[in-house]
């Protein structure tokens, strides 16, 4: 949704599924994804649209403005298809699914009530008498097809219309009023400290990158403020009415905490801005391990009966919306925290959370970034060099054979089909196997996609079943294997690499390496309006930029260290080394010599940094041997599983 002055724009399908929501969250069915599909469905939907002929409409704009309360509700969207002969009139919704059609009774609440809003727009515009309303659900696999039909009146669909924009009227007021202040306190808003060196600067030049529209790339060193440096100006932005939302991009807690600090301290100088801090579900769920069905969480069972009450009650009492105000609430309303949560962001001015939430295909928000959604946006990315790997990681994709085996062996002999699909699916890969060597790289996988979109809408049809046997979360941890899989094959271009590879623990593996993740990145950030990458560690800054941004008119600052170089020491050690080749006792006793050597000149706390953990415990182990620490020296080493 969108608000400027007292108008809010909203898509047909945010409105009817946050106002018509209701009953249980029930992961049961693809666990928990909406029966529709994913990224086939496009190309699914344009087939059958083909085949309607030419009295089909497809893909049709629609847009109805509605004055209620003062306010002036814009909803739109895209009606599938409308069908016209002679008066009368269809309006048809599609959706693709992998679950067999026949199987289903009626049409999905929400999607009949898209369908609703789509005739009843259409038959204002067209002065219609009644319309005929149609969900068409479409297998994507066998293409088979199931149609559900109802015809309504316009005085029937009016009334119900009228209905849908009073349940969303409260949401819009909150908006507006909370805008007006948010606003009106930015405006006033001062830095609350002194600027350092190079701060300033900085600052400006975020403001200017946002307001522009634009990227920037920011090396900023340690201790120059790179948060507050970034977060004031883009509130000062906002404020401007150059952008609607903030997201603060992460890769680790603690930078999340840092940027939650930084809006406190703006808060207790006058700021009026609701931000949440978007926590991972295994950490918000209060079961061991989430299970996100009635019969296994109390919090699921009627959910969406209860939660708008819950959200609307966080949002007239809290601020900073973090980690534990969530908990606190959703136990107070019994609601899951973690989609409780979720519908928080949706009427707040900030988001806090990690770089998956905008960039990772199957956890990016939905109610965002769905169907190419674009919004005014403000992407702010905190130690944006993460952001390289994690993209890599996000965007690949791998099958591993033993997997195969181990769901055909659980799954047993419980679904014929699906066993005879897995055995298809093991047979091509131990072909490959036999071709591959130690590694081999492949130009296409295009037949393996082949069996494992047969093996897809088989598992699909299983996992619709409600059971909870043994080993049923085996089987699914291999349904989204497959599911990525096939949703990151449909991406693959040049700056994709396909291989197979026999790991050094026997097993074989096929992976879609995302060498490049620019394409990908580009696609996630032009849904926004502007973006600022900054780190500490933002070197080289023309690197960094032909990974993450495909835009050549970018900007770029070099900051400064605030502190004096007079002051800064720096030795390089040329006869010690951490190449791998060259790791042996004289190399740590000569590690451990210069670490020495630098703690006793001079009383004080040093940080020795390592290349890894079994580096650094070899060196520690000659250190205990050969060590002249003594009494005056204590040493404290880190463990992986410190708190």
């Amino acid at each position: 949704m969108e608000l400027t002055g007292r108008q809010i724009r909203i898509s047909v399908r945010n409105l009817v599924e946050f106002v018509l929501r209701s009953g249980d969250i029930d992961n049961r069915r693809t666990a928990g994804a909406q029966r529709e599909a994913m990224l086939a469905g496009g190309r699914m939907h344009r087939k059958i649209q083909r085949r309607m002929g030419s009295g089909y409409q497809a893909e049709v704009s629609l847009r109805h403005s509605v004055e209620e309360d003062g306010f002036q509700i814009v909803v739109e969207g895209r009606a599938d298809g409308i069908i016209r002969d002679g008066k009368d009139v269809t309006i048809d919704e599609i959706k693709c699914v992998y679950q067999d059609v026949n199987c289903l009774e009626e049409a999905v609440g929400v999607h009949m009530a898209q369908a609703r809003c789509y005739g009843y727009i259409y038959g204002l515009q067209e002065a219609l008498d009644e319309v005929t309303l149609q969900l068409t659900y479409c297998n994507l696999e066998t293409e088979e097809i199931r149609r559900f039909q109802e015809i309504q009146t316009m005085d029937e669909l009016s009334e119900w219309f009228a209905g849908l924009i009073h349940e969303y009227v409260k949401w819009a007021r909150y908006l507006y009023h909370n805008g007006l202040r948010r606003d009106e306190s930015i405006k006033a808003l001062e830095f609350p400290y002194p600027y350092r060196a190079g701060q300033r600067d900085l600052a400006v030049a975020v403001y200017r990158t946002l307001e522009r529209g634009r990227r920037l790339f920011v090396q900023a060193p340690t201790g120059i403020g790179k948060t507050l440096s970034t977060v004031f100006p883009a509130l000062k932005a906002i404020g401007e009415g150059h952008g609607q939302k903030l997201f603060y991009l992460t890769a680790k807690t603690i930078t999340r905490t840092v940027a939650e600090e930084a809006l406190a301290i703006l808060r207790e100088r006058g700021l009026y801005f609701r931000s949440v801090t978007i926590t991972a579900k295994e950490k918000l769920c209060i079961l061991e391990k989430p299970v996100c069905n009635p019969e296994m969480c109390p919090r699921a069972k009627g959910h969406f009966d209860r939660v708008n009450d819950a959200v609307y009650e966080i949002l007239h009492q809290e601020f900073g919306i973090t980690r534990s105000v969530i908990l606190e609430y959703a136990e107070k309303f019994q609601v899951c925290p973690f989609e409780f949560c979720l519908d928080i962001s949706s009427f707040v001015d900030g988001i806090i959370c990690d770089y998956n939430y905008v960039f990772d295909p199957d956890v990016r928000l939905k109610r965002y970034f769905a169907d190419g959604a674009e919004g005014d946006y403000f992407f702010l990315m905190d130690e944006a060099h993460n952001l390289v790997s994690r993209a890599r990681e996000m965007y690949s994709a791998s099958i591993i054979k033993e997997e195969v085996l181990l769901t055909k062996k659980v799954l047993g002999h419980r679904a014929p089909a699906l066993g005879r699909q897995l055995t298809r699916l093991n047979k091509a890969l131990l072909e490959m196997k036999r071709e591959c060597g130690g590694y081999q790289l492949l130009k296409d996988a295009g037949h393996l996609v082949s069996v494992l979109n047969s093996v897809f809408g088989e598992m699909e049809k299983y996992l619709e079943k409600p059971g909870g046997e043994d080993g049923r979360d085996t089987i699914l941890d291999f349904y989204f294997s497959v599911r990525h899989f096939l949703n990151m094959y449909e991406r693959v271009d040049e700056h994709y690499r396909i291989y197979t590879e026999l790991l050094p623990s026997g097993e074989f593996v096929i992976r879609l390496y995302c060498v490049n993740p620019i394409e990908n990145l580009a696609q996630c950030l032009s849904q926004g309006k502007a973006a600022v990458f900054f780190s500490a560690t933002l070197l080289p800054l023309r690197y960094y930029r032909m990974l993450l941004s495909d835009q050549e008119e970018d900007y770029t600052v070099y900051v400064p260290s605030p502190f004096p170089q007079e002051r800064r020491l720096l030795l390089a050690a040329t006869d010690v080394t951490s190449r791998y080749t060259r790791r042996n006792e004289t190399e740590y006793r000569r590690v451990l010599h210069y670490i020495q050597a630098m703690a006793s000149a001079k009383k004080g706390n040093y940080i020795v940094f390592f290349p890894s953990y079994q580096y650094m415990n070899r060196v520690r182990e000659v250190e205990k041997r050969f060590g002249k620490t003594g009494k005056s020296m204590e040493v404290l080493i880190q463990d992986s599983y410190m708190t």
